[in-house]
């Protein structure tokens, strides 16, 4: 089981690690702005709010991998970060896209309870 949630894990942090690239420096990008379905005048003018979410996201992944380290208090970070990952996916999935409810927080939610199977 730990094998497992260690690569539940690690693809979290790389679907983190893109949603950073994605945010921060392909937004306004034409790959950019069709990933999110956006205009080319809303991309520009929300070019900061998204590198802003960006950053975000990679604190996330930051965290993740700092849970992967040994150390007695890895389950407690990893409890915490996939938890602020779950809990952004559901704000995202019920007010932005639906999409985010499977990209986002269930991979996280599955992790968090692959964490309490014995």
């Amino acid at each position: 089981m730990a094998t497992l949630l260690t690569t539940l894990i690690i693809i979290i942090i790389f679907l983190h690690m893109y949603f950073l690239i994605l945010e921060m420096f392909l937004w306004d990008s034409p790959y950019g702005r069709k990933t999110f379905g956006l205009s080319t005048e809303f991309a520009n003018r929300s070019k900061t709010l998204a590198a802003n979410q960006g950053l975000y996201n990679g604190f996330l992944a930051a965290g993740l991998v700092w849970s992967l380290l040994p150390g007695e208090n890895s389950d407690s970070l990893k409890i915490f970060f996939l938890s602020c990952v779950l809990i952004a996916g559901l704000f995202g999935g019920f007010t932005v896209n639906k999409k985010i409810l499977w990209v986002q927080a269930l991979p996280a939610a599955t992790a968090l309870a692959l964490l309490f199977i014995p």
